[in-house]
Formats: structure tokens, sequence, C-alpha cells
């Protein structure tokens, strides 16, 4: 087992709980988006995190959080860094960031989709199943739009409780 500084555990602790911007009830943490937090040899601390997808538009915001975060807590030197593998998958948000977003009326996603190795297959049609209503459980439910406000939100509307919630795609 690896003995963690204790200044890498403080600055972990504090970049995880630096909110999502597009869904603040969200730590960057819950989300999954966090990777890891360490410090280098000259004692900067190298804050690593993975966006949900690569063209996402809050990871500038994510990177200017995190770092004036730790900067607020008095870490003088400060490196974010994008990783891109492997890619976020939605199977990386943490059971608490799952039971937020249902507590505020979004669905969370189910399982990502298990892909072979290799290119992206086009899929013309869609394999949707239904989703459950966060706010009363009903799984009689219809997707009114493939966006919402963010990329990684689809629109749905419950047919029992007539409330229209949002849903986290799978990815």
């Amino acid at each position: 087992m690896v003995t963690v500084p204790a200044d890498a555990r403080r600055a972990r602790h504090i970049a995880e709980q630096v909110p999502d911007p597009e869904m603040p009830m969200l730590t960057l943490a819950d989300l999954g988006v966090l990777r890891e937090v360490s410090l280098g040899p000259d004692g900067t601390v190298v804050a690593s995190l993975t966006p949900t997808y690569s063209g996402c538009p809050a990871m500038a915001e994510m990177r200017a959080d995190v770092a004036a975060q730790l900067a607020a807590a008095g870490y003088e030197r400060v490196e974010i860094r994008t990783v891109l593998d492997p890619p976020w998958t939605s199977d990386w948000i943490t059971p608490a960031g799952r039971r937020k977003l249902a507590e505020h009326g979004i669905a969370p996603p189910g399982a990502a989709p298990r892909r072979p190795a290799g290119p992206v297959p086009l899929v013309l049609t869609s394999r949707r199943t239904a989703v459950p209503c966060p706010r009363c459980g009903s799984a009689d439910t219809e997707e009114t739009s493939r966006f919402a406000a963010t990329s990684c939100k689809a629109l749905w509307r419950c047919h029992a409780c007539l409330e229209p919630f949002e849903y986290v795609k799978e990815i």
C-alpha cells in the first residue's frame, strides 16, 4: 500500500469539493471527472481531469475552478492536466452523484453501452428503453428532445405525473 503524503490528501479533498459548472448539485468527484490529485517533486499540486466528452464546453471552467480552489487553500503551484485516455464514461458517476441527480429531478444514466475496441459503429436507429421518472418512479415516460441544456442530457416527460425531466445520457 502506498502512503499518500498529507498535503496530497488535503489537496485531493479540496479538489473533490469543486462543483460541476453545469450540474452544480454534483462535485467533479461525484461526476467522476476528477481523476487524480498528486504532488510533483517540486511541491506542485497536479490535478487531472477527464472531460465527459472531448468537446465539453465546461472543461475550461472546471480547470479554472479547481485551480482557484487549490490556490485559495494556499497551494502556490497548481497544474491542471486534461486526461483523455481512458475516456470518461457515465459509469464513473458515483452512487452519491446518481442519488443527487435523482434528488434534483434529473434521471441518472443506466449502465454505459459496452463496445468492442476499435471504431465506434454508426447506429441510425434508436435503442432507447424507458427511463424511470426521477419524481414518481413511473416507467411510462417518453423522450421529447434528444438534447437538453447540456449535450450530455436529454429531455423526457412522465405520462404518470405529467412532469418533464432531464436525463443524463449513457456515454
